[in-house]
């Protein structure tokens, strides 16, 4: 799937490990991953995002931007899975909040490690806005979705939130994408609404709206996320906002736990712990530094991509059945993306 910052423009901001980044020492990540510090200068025309104005120089960093991002994707096409795997044993509140927990615990441990300071004070509006979004609000939103919706159809319904987030990421930073840009996206998100459409009968569900809104706060988490990659590294963004989210979960843990019943099966267990270290945790470190690489924009239309992704895991780790027209509308939101990522803003 974001405040009051001043740095809304569209040019990335090269991280260093000193007191502007936000931490005594760099990152245990490479160069470039997870918000390392990228080779060269800032500034120059290597260094412009994919959504910068036409001419800017597409770079290699802008490459490894659509490649982090992507490798984000596919870790997120594994959140509804999974999450139908924790619910086979636990309530959906005790599955969000005992997520929550641990990925926060995993990067406050990272963070402790590597003697970051804590962000600016401009900064915690906008980690609020991300903890809301992508590390609160749309983990509950979903799980409880998933309680009536089968994971493909949920799939197919978020994946209007690349347009989401395109559309949040133009308001809040400024940036205006070409026509071609937005002809394709809207022709994405028209096959996914017409499937989505197809498969309900028209008439959405209380899992749907649940779903609908959660679009909304995770678009505002991940454009807010993605502003703030440009700052600081991109795995600090979303290890803050974990951080934040803490007191919220370990109270929500022990009144989940009180509440709702709880059997710890193979299932559960490894879909819980995908839940917090793959998508909650690794999964946002790459994707908030490929947005940081090319633009929200570009990079949300990536995401065209996870509902398929996610009906393929549907089918092999749940042994969900696939309508027929699954295959064209894989082939018409990849023909979206591939233009989409050809287009410059």
């Amino acid at each position: 799937m974001r405040d009051n910052d001043s740095a809304t423009t569209s040019a990335a901001i090269a991280v260093s490990g000193g007191p502007e980044s936000g931490t005594a020492s760099g990152p245990p990540w490479p160069a470039g991953v997870g918000g390392g510090p990228d080779p060269g200068p800032a500034g120059t025309a290597d260094h412009a995002p994919a959504d910068a104005p036409a001419g800017a120089t597409r770079s290699p960093s802008a490459s490894r931007g659509t490649a982090l991002a992507a490798l984000g994707v596919a870790a997120f096409s594994l959140t509804f899975p999974t999450t139908a795997w924790a619910l086979e044993g636990m309530g959906p509140w005790t599955v969000v909040m005992l997520r929550l927990v641990l990925a926060a615990t995993i990067a406050g441990g990272a963070l402790a490690v590597c003697r970051v300071r804590p962000p600016e004070r401009r900064h915690w509006a906008g980690l609020a806005v991300v903890a809301g979004g992508v590390v609160l609000g749309f983990p509950l939103l979903t799980t409880l979705a998933l309680r009536t919706s089968t994971t493909s159809h949920a799939a197919v319904v978020v994946g209007l939130l690349p347009l989401t987030t395109a559309a949040f990421g133009a308001l809040r930073t400024g940036t205006r994408p070409s026509r071609t840009f937005w002809f394709a996206s809207l022709a994405g998100a028209a096959v996914v609404i017409g499937f989505a459409v197809q498969q309900s009968g028209g008439a959405p569900s209380t899992g749907d709206l649940l779903l609908f809104a959660a679009l909304l706060v995770c678009a505002a988490g991940y454009t807010e996320g993605g502003r703030l990659a440009r700052e600081m590294p991109g795995w600090q963004v979303i290890g803050w906002a974990l951080v934040l989210a803490l007191p919220v979960a370990v109270v929500g843990s022990v009144a989940a736990l009180a509440t709702e019943p709880l059997h710890l099966t193979a299932h559960a267990v490894g879909g819980l712990l995908w839940l917090a270290i793959g998508s909650q945790f690794l999964g946002m470190v790459v994707w908030y530094r490929g947005m940081a690489d090319i633009g929200v924009a570009k990079a949300s239309q990536i995401q065209l991509a996870q509902p398929l992704l996610t009906m393929v895991w549907a089918v092999l780790l749940l042994g969900e059945h696939l309508p027929p027209t699954a295959a064209a509308a894989a082939l018409a939101v990849l023909v979206c993306i591939a233009v989409t990522q050809r287009t410059r803003g």
